[in-house]
């Protein structure tokens, strides 16, 4: 009669014991997650960040929209041709256009207030009281150049949804 060496059933039983401590730990993992504890967006600070030739004085998004304050620090008068937002979804964010026919030429060191109405943040799951993150991209061009000269400078808001 041949006995079998008792190294592997203490083996086993190592290997049985760690794998159910894993489970444990995937699994409470797995709720926290699901309960939004683990949601980083909540933990991360509010924030606006444009290139170097704006600088993000004051913003917040609305439900209705998104209020910046910027100060041009290009060195020269410029014109706003555009400015558009996007989300980091895949669906369609659409704002309504920012008014540029009223707009003066924007003086180097000069705050303006950048009002944008008519988005739809709750289709691409931006909700109130949550955090949301937006994509801003401004159109310009130096005045004495004229648009034909156009300049892009991208930005990204993140912040609480008031």
């Amino acid at each position: 009669m041949v006995l079998m060496p008792r190294k592997s059933q203490a083996a086993l039983e190592f290997l049985t014991t760690y794998g159910w401590a894993f489970l444990v730990i995937l699994i409470m993992i797995g709720a926290l997650a699901y309960f939004g504890i683990l949601n980083p967006t909540k933990v991360l600070p509010n924030r606006c960040n444009f290139g170097a030739e704006f600088q993000c004085v004051d913003y917040q998004m609305n439900a209705s929209g998104l209020k910046l304050k910027l100060k041009s620090n290009v060195g020269r008068p410029i014109n706003i041709y555009n400015i558009s937002i996007e989300s980091e979804t895949t669906a369609q964010l659409t704002c309504g256009p920012y008014n540029t026919s009223s707009a003066s030429a924007w003086r180097s060191g000069e705050l303006k207030d950048i009002n944008i109405g008519g988005c739809n943040y709750p289709s691409v799951g931006i909700l109130q009281g949550e955090k949301g993150k937006v994509f801003v991209t401004v159109k310009f061009y130096e005045t004495e150049s004229g648009p034909s000269y156009m300049k892009i400078v991208n930005g990204e808001v993140l912040t609480t949804v008031v």
